[in-house]
């Protein structure tokens, strides 16, 4: 689940009273997914030295 989301509907939970406290949040929890990155540090920078490139052109698009 996407996690902004989640901790907004526990919070709202424990509001009303779904849950009684954290604990009762952490027997519900459970991850389904852990990504970790596949790329190396020089892939990384490289890529990222073009997106900032990238973001760099288009903000010269518009005047402001």
């Amino acid at each position: 689940a996407e996690t902004t989301a989640l901790g907004a509907a526990y919070l709202a939970g424990l509001e009303v009273g779904y849950w009684q406290n954290l604990d009762d949040l952490r027997r519900n929890w459970q991850r389904s997914a852990e990504f970790q990155p596949q790329w190396d540090a020089a892939q990384r920078d490289a890529r990222y030295a073009r997106w900032q490139r990238a973001v760099g052109r288009a903000t010269d698009w518009v005047e402001h």
